[in-house]
């Protein structure tokens, strides 16, 4: 069959190559177009946009591209309309990803949704939206279907795909990582600050005043895929700072501990049981709108799914040096972080077990 999936970030870009090559294995014939990135490039097919074209963050910046957003969701339509894929597989992404699935349905489409758009988060009432556009909602978080089905909606739990995406990388040596990075031996404070220009600015700065804070450590920025290294270069000062780009799990399998833009990326250090910090500041316009639209108790990932706070989220005016230096000292302490351990392992268990990819590449393919 064809396949047209459409993904706006590197984390969709990592759990839909997966998926891809689930599908492959159940389909042999399987053709893919997508909007993506290197990894789904990777598997095969053909790459109609990267994701590093389209990234725009925020209520404000998605209103200053809005012009560029509209001619992107017209080309879209045109590029669906002339392939006519068998299945439409949505990725995440839901401010683009939900105007296409309107239109797309109506076209006769037969639409798929991995990793379900954060109706949960804001503006619920998307929900019958999502009813009406979607055949086939895969969810990724325990308490999704509880959620949805409240609204009479039947979607299907799969698991989450970065277990698998964990569990089936390549074990690096710590002392070969070191070696190649040209670490030395204290260590790691990884600093996670995002893949997108407008949050590495807002985060970066303050997150690097801690290097002189903490001389006993070592600290790496996990550089982004979809930045280059000068933009990062303008950002540091320090001789005890370094740069690795697109390695962040080997990162994160060899640090001590992490100061994290909340995302995806507080879930990815979780499950690599390292201790963090959750950072997160927008423009204050965009954080002005959020305030009134977003109904959650939490913004990490982490404190979500545990319906609690296991790890400190620093937001908008808390997210300063003082703050940091506060929160990044409670983190190395041992007492601390036995508990911290205890919490996350609770966490992979809600999560579910490996085979997210699969499950979720088994409902598509089988559905009618």
């Amino acid at each position: 069959m064809k396949y047209y999936i459409i993904v706006g970030e590197a984390s969709g870009d990592l759990h839909a190559s997966n998926l891809m090559k689930a599908l492959q294995k159940k389909d042999a014939n399987a053709e893919f177009r997508f909007w993506g990135g290197d990894l789904m490039e990777s598997v095969g097919g053909t790459l109609v946009k990267h994701y590093k074209d389209r990234a725009f963050m925020g209520f404000s910046e998605v209103i200053f591209n809005l012009r560029k957003i509209l001619g992107l969701i017209s080309f879209c339509k045109k590029d669906i309309a002339q392939y006519q894929p068998d299945h439409i597989i949505f990725v995440d992404n839901s401010g683009f990803n939900l105007r296409i699935a309107k239109w797309a349905k109506k076209e006769g489409f037969k639409t798929n949704y991995y990793i379900s758009p954060q109706v949960w988060a804001s503006r619920a009432s998307r929900v019958k939206d999502i009813k009406r556009d979607i055949d086939n909602l895969l969810v990724i978080l325990p308490f999704e279907e509880a959620f949805y089905e409240k609204y009479n909606y039947t979607v299907n739990f799969v698991g989450h795909p970065l277990i698998d995406a964990i569990s089936d990388r390549t074990q690096v040596s710590e002392k070969a990582f070191r070696k190649e990075y040209n670490l030395n031996e204290k260590p790691i404070i990884a600093i996670l600050p995002g893949s997108r220009k407008q949050e590495i600015t807002k985060m970066l700065s303050v997150m690097l005043k801690m290097v002189d804070k903490f001389k006993d450590y070592q600290f790496v920025i996990a550089g982004a895929p979809s930045q280059d290294f000068e933009f990062y270069k303008t950002f540091i000062k320090d001789s005890n700072v370094k740069f690795i780009s697109n390695k962040t799990y080997d990162l994160l399998s060899v640090s001590y501990a992490a100061l994290v833009t909340s995302g995806t990326a507080t879930l990815e250090t979780a499950l690599f049981k390292v201790p963090q910090v959750v950072c997160y500041k927008a423009s204050n316009i965009s954080y002005q709108i959020a305030k009134r639209i977003i109904t959650l108790k939490f913004i990490s990932l982490v404190n979500l799914i545990m319906d609690r706070e296991v790890v400190t989220e620093l937001i908008q005016h808390d997210f300063n040096p003082k703050r940091l230096e506060k929160e990044l000292t409670n983190i190395l302490d041992n007492k601390y972080r036995e508990k911290l351990f205890l919490d996350y392992f609770e966490l992979e268990k809600k999560l579910g077990g490996k085979g997210a990819s699969d499950k979720a590449a088994g409902l598509i393919y089988n559905s009618k």
